[in-house]
C-alpha cells in the first residue's frame, strides 16, 4: 500500500469554508467568484481527485496533479478548492454519499441489517484502497457523513442498545471491516507485486517451508498450519476471514443486546 511517506487526516482544513463546500448548492463556481474557466465545478474537482487517488493512492494525489488531470492551472484550481486538506474532506463525503445503501426491510433481523451496512463499507474500502491510508478522526459534517451515520445506526433497530452502545456498537463493526480490508488490500498488492498467488508462493517455496515447519518440534503450528493452507489454497483467504470474524462481531454483539 501507498502511504508510507505520510499519513493524511480528514478534518485538518479550514472547518469553516469545508462546511461551506459540504454544504455547496451545486453551482458552477465558488460562491461570490465568476469561474475562471466555464464548466468547472466543486464536484468535477472531487471527481478528478478521486480517479487519482483510487488509481494510485493518497501519494499520487495533488493539486497540481488534480488540475493537470482537469486541464487547468494550480491557481484556478485553488479558486475552486482552497487546499488538499479541504479536498481530502469532500472526496470523503463524496464517497460516503454515493456508496450502496441497501434499504433495510421491516422483516429483516438487525444481523441481516449489521451484515448489509458491514458488506457495503468492505466493498467501499476495496473500491477505493485510498480510505484505509486516511486517518479519519475528525470526520467531515458533510451529507455524506449524516447520511451514511444516520442509515447505519438504523441496522442496530431492535437489539436494545442504549444512544451511546448504539454508537459504540457501529464504530466496533466499522473499526473490524477497515482492519480486515486493510489486510485485503495488503494481500492483493503483495501478489501483484511478487506475480503469484499464495498458492503458487506456497508451492515454489514449499521445500524451504518444509523445513521451518518441523512437525515434531512445532506439531500443533504444523497441523494447524497446512490444513489451513490446503483449505485456502495458500497463506490467507480473505472472504474466509472476514465472513468468520463478522459472524464472531455479530455474536459479541447479540449478547450485548440480549438477543
Amino acid at each position: 500500500m501507498s502511504g508510507a511517506k505520510g499519513k493524511s487526516s480528514s478534518g485538518a482544513g479550514d472547518p469553516a469554508r469545508t462546511l461551506e463546500l459540504l454544504w455547496r448548492d451545486g453551482s458552477a463556481a465558488p460562491a461570490g467568484r465568476r469561474g475562471p474557466r466555464q464548466g468547472l465545478t466543486v464536484d468535477a474537482v472531487v471527481d478528478a481527485a478521486l480517479a487519482l487517488a483510487d488509481a494510485g493512492g493518497l501519494d499520487a494525489l495533488t493539486m497540481r496533479a488534480v488540475a493537470q488531470h482537469l486541464g487547468v492551472t494550480p491557481m484556478t484550481l485553488y479558486t475552486y478548492v482552497p487546499g488538499k486538506a479541504e479536498l481530502l474532506d469532500l472526496m470523503l463525503d463524496a464517497v460516503f454519499l454515493r456508496m450502496h445503501r441497501p434499504p433495510f426491510r421491516p422483516e429483516e433481523s438487525w444481523r441481516s441489517r449489521v451484515t448489509a451496512v458491514a458488506d457495503a463499507n468492505r466493498a467501499l474500502h476495496l473500491g477505493h484502497p485510498w480510505l484505509v491510508e486516511l486517518r479519519i478522526v475528525r470526520a467531515p459534517l458533510g451529507p455524506g457523513v449524516m447520511t451514511k451515520y444516520e442509515y447505519e445506526l438504523g441496522a442496530f433497530e431492535g437489539l436494545g442498545l442504549d444512544d451511546v452502545a448504539r454508537d459504540s456498537a457501529l464504530t466496533y463493526v466499522l473499526g473490524f471491516v477497515q482492519s480486515g480490508a486493510r489486510a485485503e488490500l495488503d494481500a492483493r498488492a503483495v501478489a501483484r507485486e511478487s506475480a503469484m498467488s499464495d498458492g503458487e508462493w506456497w508451492d515454489a517455496h514449499e521445500p524451504l517451508l518444509a523445513r521451518a515447519l518441523d512437525e515434531s518440534r512445532f506439531p500443533l503450528a504444523s497441523r494447524v498450519g497446512e490444513a489451513s493452507a490446503i483449505a485456502y489454497d495458500g497463506l490467507y483467504d480473505a472472504e474466509h476471514a472476514y465472513r468468520f470474524g463478522l459472524e464472531r462481531v455479530l455474536d459479541g454483539l447479540a449478547a450485548l443486546g440480549g438477543s
